[in-house]
């Protein structure tokens, strides 16, 4: 078999074998096919797109090249959640400990954050003591006690998509539809989850802009879960304005908290609720999602919730009593508010700008390198269709630096206020069950 004859097939827009995906795949990975001839392929890919066997066949290719995590300790039925990103994006705190109160293992793998905020696990380390590094034993045993578990990504889980991806980001190949979704649904694969609920994201604050191709790259990833096994099912959820009112890691912590307490915002608990009541279907708990949301809400209401997320923190070595008392998480120097420049209505918080703001307060990384300032990070008061006078604070910013001209400014000119009357934006776009 020859590198070059793969590359002039897809360009041909033919569908590639099993055996050719998996000889490109394989032969990149171990160094024997080289960058050019791979590049070529995924720029013949981006053009002539995969069918849905050959997206398949390319994620397990991916799963196959490195690790996999065994899960077969755990008992019940393991259901994961992936959100493709955005800002604000709380939801896999709150989500885990609700889900896991009513009785589905939630056995979570994420990453850190690099862009706008940090990842799930930035966010856990604003709790002083959490650590996510513990053995797979631990791990099981964790999930089978408590339900639930969060660690960080293995060092050699799917080598082949760290490699692809990268050659992606360089060669203008990153916006391809079979190649965003084989490197989600490896990684989630490779995981151990029975069944997956994906969060896609749409709108300016989103990867995927448009309502369209975040549903075409759900329906791939869904078509992808449910081939090799995976009960699969996707959401496609609002995020032309950050989620909730908190960006910033130890901020969303508190949210998160307030969430399970029932006192988060409106938005925030409604996407916990909708994505919670797939999980627990998906997980065999409830067999219709209006009985699965009353369970959710009664843990919520009965404080279950919250219990289970002390436990979780306990068990990962976190001091758990940042959850009655949120004032032990850290702390910024500083806090300015932002006042309205004039009375109307809020039009737009353009979410990607806004979450700029918040990373060039420390809140994110804006390299690989970068340290994330756990404590700063910004609060906003105000969301689209909301009414607001003049004088009234859009925006609370967290800093540990006084002088915050530039992210003040930076709000200012993407946070749209209007004469007019505005509508919400709809949260919830779409359900894509195949």
């Amino acid at each position: 078999m020859r590198m070059v004859d793969i590359i002039e097939k897809k360009r041909n827009g033919e569908a590639l074998t099993t055996e050719e995906i998996r000889f490109f795949v394989n032969g990149y990975t171990d160094g024997s096919i080289p960058d050019y001839q791979v590049s070529s392929l995924m720029m013949a890919i981006y053009f002539q797109d995969m069918n849905d066997r050959e997206r398949a066949d390319l994620t397990m290719a991916m799963v196959e090249s490195g690790d996999q995590i065994d899960l077969s300790g755990i008992e019940g039925i393991k259901v994961d959640k992936h959100s493709t990103g955005g800002v604000g994006d709380t939801t896999t705190l709150s989500l885990a400990a609700m889900v896991a109160a009513v009785g589905v293992p939630v056995a979570k793998m994420s990453g850190r954050g690099l862009g706008h905020t940090g990842g799930t696990i930035d966010k856990l380390e604003s709790i002083e003591g959490f650590h996510v590094e513990i053995s797979n034993e631990q791990f099981i045993k964790q999930v089978n006690d408590i339900k639930t578990a969060v660690i960080g990504q293995s060092g050699n889980l799917t080598p082949a998509d760290k490699k692809l991806y990268a050659l992606r980001d360089v060669t203008g190949t990153v916006a391809s539809i079979p190649l965003i979704a084989s490197s989600i649904m490896s990684k989630k694969i490779a995981a151990g989850a029975d069944a997956i609920v994906l969060d896609v994201k749409t709108g300016d604050g989103a990867f995927m802009k448009s309502l369209e191709d975040a549903q075409n790259l759900a329906h791939a990833m869904v078509q992808i879960g449910n081939s090799v096994g995976r009960k699969t099912m996707a959401i496609i959820s609002d995020m032309s304005q950050p989620l909730g009112f908190a960006i910033g890691n130890a901020l969303e912590v508190k949210e998160a908290i307030d969430t399970l307490k029932g006192e988060g915002p409106q938005d925030l608990m409604e996407l916990c609720y909708t994505l919670g009541s797939q999980m627990v279907v998906l997980g065999g708990k409830a067999s219709t999602l209006e009985e699965a949301r009353k369970l959710l809400e009664e843990v919520v209401a009965n404080g279950a919730a919250l219990e289970v997320f002390k436990k979780f923190v306990v068990a990962q070595g976190g001091d758990a009593s940042v959850v009655d008392n949120p004032d032990l998480l850290p702390q910024a120097k500083y806090t300015c508010e932002v006042p309205a420049k004039s009375s109307g209505y809020v039009e737009k918080i353009e979410a990607d700008d806004v979450g700029v703001a918040a990373m060039l307060l420390g809140a994110g990384r804006a390299t690989k390198e970068s340290t994330i300032d756990l404590a700063v990070g910004l609060v906003l008061h105000k969301k689209v269709g909301d009414q607001v006078q003049e004088g009234e604070s859009l925006v609370t910013i967290h800093a540990n630096s006084e002088d915050v001209t530039e992210v003040m400014n930076k709000l200012y000119e993407h946070i749209v206020i209007s004469k007019e009357k505005v509508e919400a934006p709809l949260l919830i776009k779409a359900v894509i069950k195949e």
